[in-house]
């Protein structure tokens, strides 16, 4: 048996155990395991798997990962988000549709704290849609712009996703952060855009609130969240002015929360071991999957599959953007089935050499490839945030909320397209980065 033919059977059996529940990261092992040693041997697979876990979680980069989601679990157990919602809501929450606009805004901002996708839907939707439907919003437009919002913290820093991708294509991780941040920007305005087209086109969706906050009650609730907004910039603006590593400005961020929840009288020993339980348990989960994604990359190394098809591909006579939308179509359908983490190690080994033989920049593919993914979050069957949220609103039925997100679905299609027509809105502040 060839090992080309091996690295298939590979990839085939990882895909069947997945679907039989297997854990990720063990399925990745297994399949590893058992696949250099039909090609190598007993001994190099078992060399191999005694000697990748250590390397991997020795390797300094990685511990940017606990230090960031330490310092989102502290903020987040503080109770900031309803401070959040409130400062968004001051701002804009009397306009048609303002509610529904500021709960995208506080998502964005919630999201790039907490770094989980599950998290901001779920905290959000009890702060938000109570707020809604006290004012009658219909709740096609509620649970859709929670679910919307809570997608944004996979691109706005620091996002975990994209730390992840860099350690596993060795791309910069700093430059990915910053990468993030003016399409996330774009993506807020799309879902606010859309919000206003559907509640222009439908004054029933969204009636409109009387009253709007004074000038006082804005600063006051800004006051509230002043720690956060300074914590965003020392730490994402140290790392784009190149001050500090992305590593240090995660441990500056980490204790610059826990500070944050001691001087504003938040901070109690439940709450930090419930910070310190979330981060470990989130941790361990990562660490095993980046293991296990190394040792896939091995095995498929060994089987030459990814330098099989990039020559492939490269010698193909076809305009890369075609592979490319091959390559996004088959990432967006995947990701109606398979969670985003795992998505990620599973499909990187095989498309990051053929991107970047293409000519393709390896930062921007990586916000491209992980917003195409993204939007499996809110599709079916998996829709993993329609779940959450119908598991806080259970009164509304999911095809009601599936419903109300299809315009949702639609602005992020339009932001990936723009961002593939000018790439340089991903890679202009990278480039820029000291």
């Amino acid at each position: 048996m060839t090992p080309e033919l091996i690295g298939i059977i590979g990839i085939l059996a990882i895909l069947l155990l997945f679907f039989a529940k297997v854990p990720v990261a063990i399925a990745l092992i297994i399949v590893s395991l058992l696949g250099t040693t039909a090609i190598r041997g007993f001994e190099v697979a078992f060399a191999q798997l005694g000697r990748t876990p250590f390397d991997t979680s020795s390797n300094y980069s990685l511990s940017v990962i606990p230090l960031f989601i330490l310092m989102g679990m502290v903020l987040s157990n503080t109770g900031i988000g309803r401070d959040l919602y409130r400062m968004v809501d001051s701002f804009v929450g009397h306009l048609k549709g303002g509610l529904a606009t500021a709960t995208i805004g506080t998502a964005a901002i919630f999201s790039s704290i907490s770094g989980s996708l599950n998290a901001t839907t779920a905290t959000v939707a009890k702060i938000a849609l109570s707020e809604m439907d006290k004012y009658h919003y219909k709740s096609s437009l509620s649970t859709a712009s929670v679910a919307a919002g809570g997608t944004l913290g996979i691109l706005i820093p620091p996002s975990v996703i994209l730390i992840l991708y860099g350690i596993l294509t060795r791309e910069p991780i700093g430059a990915l952060l910053i990468a993030g941040i003016i399409p996330g920007i774009l993506q807020i305005l799309l879902f606010m855009i859309t919000i206003y087209v559907l509640v222009r086109s439908d004054s029933d969706l969204a009636p409109q609130r009387e009253g709007r906050a004074d000038t006082s009650e804005r600063l006051h609730t800004l006051k509230n969240i002043w720690p956060f907004l300074g914590l965003f910039l020392v730490t994402i603006g140290g790392i784009y002015l190149g001050i500090f590593t992305p590593t240090e400005a995660a441990g500056i961020g980490a204790f610059g929360a826990l500070f944050f929840a001691i001087i504003s009288r938040k901070f109690n020993w439940k709450m930090l071991g419930g910070s310190l339980e979330e981060t470990i348990r989130l941790t361990a989960f990562i660490f095993l999957l980046v293991i296990g994604a190394n040792l896939f990359g091995q095995f498929l190394a060994i089987s030459r599959i990814p330098v099989m098809l990039t020559s492939y591909i490269g010698g193909l006579e076809m305009n890369p953007y075609i592979i490319l939308g091959v390559i996004l179509l088959v990432l967006l359908i995947l990701g109606c089935f398979v969670e985003s983490l795992a998505l990620i190690v599973i499909t990187l080994p095989i498309l990051y050499p053929i991107i970047t033989e293409l000519g393709f920049n390896g930062i921007w593919f990586g916000v491209i490839m992980i917003m195409v993914i993204n939007i499996g979050a809110l599709t079916p069957p998996l829709g993993i945030s329609v779940y959450v949220i119908k598991g806080v609103a259970k009164d509304v039925p999911l095809q009601t909320i599936f419903k109300g997100i299809a315009p949702m679905i639609v602005a992020m299609v339009i932001c990936v397209i723009i961002l593939i027509i000018f790439p340089e809105l991903v890679t202009v502040l990278p480039d820029m980065m000291k």
